[in-house]
């Protein structure tokens, strides 16, 4: 199976179940392994026909930006989900980070993989392209380009 991979994803979230973690946001580090919905990519050279990590990467801004969650294995289960859901992919793995929490620890977190079932494809008219209709970020540049952006 092929992936694609985004490391070192810094966002800041509002996540934590101490007093002093709900009345502020804090940076945590994503770093996830998507796989590919197919191979077309290999020999279309077209953005189209893979996942969008820019698109990937705006969405779980957006996503830890409006949520307020409480533990870190929520935040990875939603964006888990989220990718699966939203942009096809068969299986993905998701690493968060909290970053500082613990003196003496530069980071604490979780690895969580998850796939889709077998048996469930793609929503039905599914558009690898529906960021370009629906992103709040406006249309997508790279939905119709070849290799280069």
């Amino acid at each position: 199976m092929d992936f694609i991979f985004i490391r070192g994803l810094r966002l800041e979230a509002r996540i934590g179940i101490y007093r002093r973690e709900r009345t502020t946001t804090q940076p945590v580090e994503v770093d996830l392994e998507i796989a590919l919905p197919g191979d077309r990519v290999f020999t279309s050279g077209k953005v189209s026909d893979t996942i969008d990590y820019a698109q990937v990467a705006d969405r779980l801004g957006q996503v830890a930006a409006t949520t307020r969650f409480g533990l870190v294995e929520e935040m990875a289960q939603s964006f888990a989900s989220l990718i699966l859901a939203e942009f096809a992919a068969p299986r993905v793995k998701v690493t968060i980070s909290k970053l500082g929490i613990l003196r003496d620890t530069s980071r604490v977190g979780i690895s969580i993989e998850r796939s889709r079932p077998a048996t469930q494809s793609p929503p039905a008219g599914f558009d690898p392209k529906w960021q370009s209709a629906d992103s709040p970020s406006g249309s997508n540049p790279f939905a119709d380009s070849d290799t280069s952006p």
